[in-house]
């Protein structure tokens, strides 16, 4: 009697230590995921998701970069799981010079360029002649020039789209003087042109509101919008992965798209 008292005992131990271990791995079993991103407005807008990621089951981990080198080399190695601080153009070009394996899996917002008051406050009260400061790199000077094209200021040669150049202007009915300038400069070039065109980010840094202080800024739907719209990616292969899935849902929030409209005040948009 005593030996099968023992032996049913013991087996009740058994039965209770295997479902206290299998309680504490179903509690234990979170998933951590790493994701690069650059610092502004990346990283806050990840925090912005980071509740409603980490209730699906995930740990989320932010790793911040402030070069775009190292997020894709970090990404393409397996040292993260996902990085979101670029666009397309980017990326595909990053991806052919390097040998890269990195994909887009969703859109998350963009940073329009916009066209800010030096001397002149208001467009249509720009002279004949005025002088117009505009990014010298290809991508950002091609979005200047649709920008002004959209607003009437300028005509663009009807194939040019986002290889625009200053060369590619074929109607300047104000006779615009189209002054090229290294992106980061343009902001402080406003005491001494009449408008400038600048990229969202810069303008951030020079205190200046897309959304109280640009003439114009890039429509949501515009090519470049669109073209430009920073995205969440992955090492091909993993675009349908679950958790990379649930990551880009987490980002496509309403909580996210307060966070962005709170925080920007208009130079970062949702793209979703």
């Amino acid at each position: 009697m005593k030996k099968k008292l023992s032996l049913l005992l013991a087996l009740l131990l058994l039965c209770s230590l295997a479902l206290t271990a299998c309680s504490s791995d179903e509690g234990g079993d979170v998933i951590t995921v790493k994701v690069g991103a650059s610092i502004t407005p990346h990283a806050e807008i990840l925090e912005a998701a980071r509740a409603d990621f980490e209730a699906k089951g995930y740990k989320l981990e932010i790793m911040e970069y402030t070069d775009y080198v190292q997020p894709n080399l970090a990404l393409n190695d397996g040292s993260l799981d996902a990085n979101y601080f670029q666009h397309q153009p980017y990326l595909d070009s990053f991806n052919q010079e390097h040998g890269t394996e990195v994909v887009s899996i969703g859109t998350v917002h963009y940073e329009p360029i916009g066209i800010y008051p030096g001397k002149c406050k208001a467009l249509a009260d720009l002279a004949d002649g005025a002088t117009v400061a505009v990014p010298n790199d290809a991508t950002n000077e091609a979005r200047a020039l649709l920008l002004l094209e959209a607003n009437g200021l300028i005509d663009l040669r009807d194939d040019a789209g986002l290889n625009a150049t200053a060369l590619d202007v074929v109607g300047n009915p104000k006779n615009l003087k189209i002054e090229e300038l290294e992106a980061a400069q343009v902001a402080f070039a406003l005491q001494d042109v009449d408008i400038a065109v600048i990229n969202g980010n810069y303008a951030i840094e020079a205190g200046l509101s897309a959304a109280k202080d640009a003439l114009a800024i890039e429509d949501k739907n515009s090519v470049a919008a669109t073209t430009y719209a920073n995205i969440l990616c992955v090492k091909a292969g993993n675009e349908e992965n679950q958790a990379m899935k649930d990551l880009l849902a987490s980002l496509q929030t309403d909580t996210v798209i307060k966070h962005i409209e709170d925080s920007y005040d208009g130079a970062v948009v949702p793209a979703f």
